[in-house]
């Protein structure tokens, strides 16, 4: 199996990509219409194909002439495509992977526990995922795929993948960051089963270029089965497929909507919930750091390199939008009021 060291990198990606080109058995197409790109993906079937036919909340029609981009991914056994390589350097750094790749104009990741290697050329919009073998992939891939890809994409552009979640009314919303266990899943899911929009709940695409806006491109929604019950999914939804590696629940926005998915929401305003102490929610005004400490670390470490490009877009965002604390009460339809509420006055 070759090693790739600092050194080699550029070429080698240069290599996954032209052997990728080069294959010649990818049984299946995917074609995805997404928030101003057309993703064409390669593959075969398996658990990807399938998560790629649903995982994504497609964008209308009304988009002439959109850039395109393609990922292969492979494995060994389609023609043409090689073992992954194993990284052959005494050290690895994420940033000094990315910084090398940058260099050459390209971007990438690689995941050590599975050979699993990512990457792509910007300029001309081709990527590849090599994996040992078809079902190679971490566990994540499914609920989120090809999310460094998009990533990628998007950032060329000057838009960002936010880890965070939306919650909406009348085409003006919120977004929701915090860690993980601070409420902000079970607060998305609440809004929506009591009449709120949303773009998103893990991964939204961010746009500054303008005002504040957020599109959706994933369209999962997880629930622990504390969570599940609480929120009373289980009358909504069968809870018989497994629970995922994180132990929860897995369905989609569409599932438990009342509109349709919003093609994108105006944001007013980023909220950080954390669970309350009493049994009503307030929103009260917080500082830029505090929210900044919520936001970024995930984002950033969630999402393969430019780290300093992280760091500028999630200060912006957060000098952009007034900040605020959500502490959650125990009642999802008086949650979703409040916010509601807020929306309703203007985010004052």
């Amino acid at each position: 199996m070759p090693r790739v060291t600092l050194e080699t990198l550029p070429d080698y990606a240069r290599y996954l990509i032209a052997a990728a080109e080069d294959a010649a058995l990818f049984p299946v197409t995917r074609k995805v219409r997404l928030p101003a790109l057309e993703l064409t993906v390669h593959l075969e079937p398996g658990a990807l194909a399938e998560a790629l036919g649903h995982a994504f909340v497609e964008a209308g029609d009304d988009q002439p002439g959109l850039p395109a981009c393609r990922i292969f991914v492979g494995h060994p056994g389609i023609g043409g495509m090689p073992e992954p390589a194993r990284w052959g350097d005494a050290h690895f750094t994420e940033h000094g992977f990315a910084q090398r790749l940058a260099g050459a104009g390209l971007r990438g990741h690689y995941f050590h526990d599975l050979d699993f290697w990512q990457v792509y050329d910007p300029q001309r919009r081709v990527g590849v995922q090599l994996m040992r073998a078809a079902d190679a992939f971490p566990p994540w891939e499914t609920g989120s795929p090809l999310r460094a890809f998009l990533h990628w994409e998007y950032g060329a552009r000057g838009m960002r993948l936010a880890h965070a979640g939306t919650l909406g009314a009348d085409g003006s919303g919120v977004l929701l960051a915090g860690a993980g266990g601070a409420g902000k899943s079970g607060t998305v899911v609440a809004g929506v089963l009591n009449g709120l929009d949303s773009v998103g709940d893990d991964y939204v695409l961010v746009d500054l270029s303008s005002s504040v806006t957020a599109r959706p491109l994933f369209s999962v929604l997880k629930q622990d089965p504390k969570g599940f019950a609480r929120l009373g999914l289980k009358d909504r939804l069968s809870s018989d497929r497994p629970l995922n590696w994180q132990g929860k629940h897995v369905f989609h926005i569409g599932d438990i909507a009342s509109r349709p998915i919003p093609g994108t929401l105006d944001i007013v305003a980023l909220m950080v919930p954390h669970i309350g102490v009493g049994g009503t929610s307030s929103i009260m005004p917080m500082s830029r750091r505090d929210a900044m400490i919520a936001l970024a670390p995930s984002g950033i470490a969630q999402m393969p390199g430019e780290r300093e490009s992280g760091f500028r877009f999630f200060s912006d965002l957060t000098r952009l939008l007034p900040c605020h604390r959500l502490s959650l009460g125990t009642d999802p339809g008086e949650i979703a009021g409040t916010i509601a509420d807020f929306l309703a006055r203007g985010a004052s």
